[in-house]
């Protein structure tokens, strides 16, 4: 059985060289190489495909059907291989191959769009990779180390040894409601009392190993759990259930009447979150990242305007 024969890199830059040279001996002057080598690999390329990538008849090496179909596609294989080269060097020089990054539900991940768009432009050869997480699953994904940062980690406790927080943004709550929900024409503002028969919507915690959290229940009122803040808010917007949304997530819902604010006696929550990362284990990327969120947080803080189109809001 004949042995396949694959194609070499090394041949694909001849190959190339040549036909931006247009000669043997241009591409073996560019490659610092005698024009016999060229020759020999060349011959040896067409005798192993058995197909003839030159026609020979003129002064100018000219590429055959099949000749510049090899080309082309070689040339994606040797940019290819050029990628892989550069990435190698790059991640020898400490950048992590891949940086995994938990970010509260209580932000919209498109907040961050400029953000990596940075990252992308620096040249960084890091993979990046963002997961969502609710209530106490952003330091859960952080301490069982399914992330590498914690964006919207609670700062109601100091973080054990090895790692580290930062304050990062401060989030303020409202109670919203549908036009259609009994609460929508309740005098304000609305006690526990005039809350407790109603329905409340909430987040499921996505905490793997710690204790689950939850927020904004009273004690015997009626739970409806969803998945993800957008199916909090889309359900409450449906009339069933209320609860508190983060203000600027809330915003164009308030703003196209799909939700009403109702003041409560009580003030609504603000919640402190943080930044999280265990110095440790830091590479470029992820150091890059925590500098870069120190200078230009994307977040925003509860007194910032509802109508900067980059605010971001809390659960």
């Amino acid at each position: 059985m004949p042995t396949a024969r694959r194609l070499s890199l090394e041949a694909l830059t001849v190959l190339d060289a040549i036909e931006r040279n247009g000669s043997f001996a241009g591409a073996a002057n560019e490659m610092h190489r005698v024009p016999s080598a060229i020759t020999y690999l060349i011959k040896k390329l067409e005798d192993d495909l058995g197909v003839s990538l030159f026609d020979r008849a003129g002064h100018r090496a000219q590429l055959t059907e099949i000749g510049a179909l090899l080309l082309s596609e070689g040339r994606h294989l040797l940019a290819s291989a050029t990628a892989v080269e550069a990435r190698i060097r790059r991640l020898a020089s400490g950048w992590e191959s891949e940086l995994i990054i938990a970010i509260s539900d209580l932000f919209p991940t498109e907040s961050f769009h400029p953000l990596l768009a940075a990252f992308y432009a620096s040249g960084a050869p890091t993979r990046l990779r963002l997961s969502s997480e609710v209530l106490g699953g952003v330091w859960d994904a952080l301490h069982s180390g399914r992330a590498d940062i914690a964006i919207g980690v609670a700062l109601d406790a100091p973080p054990p040894a090895g790692f580290a927080l930062e304050p990062l943004a401060d989030v303020e709550f409202l109670l919203a409601v549908a036009p259609t929900h009994p609460l929508a024409t309740r005098p304000e503002p609305l006690s526990e009392l005039d809350l407790l028969p109603y329905r409340v919507v909430a987040v499921a915690d996505s905490s793997r190993n710690l204790p689950p959290r939850s927020a904004g229940i009273l004690t015997g009122q009626d739970v409806l759990t969803v998945a993800r803040m957008r199916d909090k808010l889309e359900a409450q917007a449906a009339g069933l259930g209320i609860g508190y949304v983060p203000r600027a997530l809330a915003c164009p819902w308030l703003a196209d009447g799909r939700l009403l604010e109702k003041r409560t006696l009580t003030p609504p929550p603000t919640a402190r979150l943080g930044l999280g990362w265990r110095p440790r284990d830091s590479g470029r990327a992820t150091v890059w990242f925590i500098e870069a969120l120190r200078a230009h947080s994307p977040l925003t803080s509860s007194a910032a305007s509802e109508e900067n189109a980059n605010a971001v809001g809390t659960d």
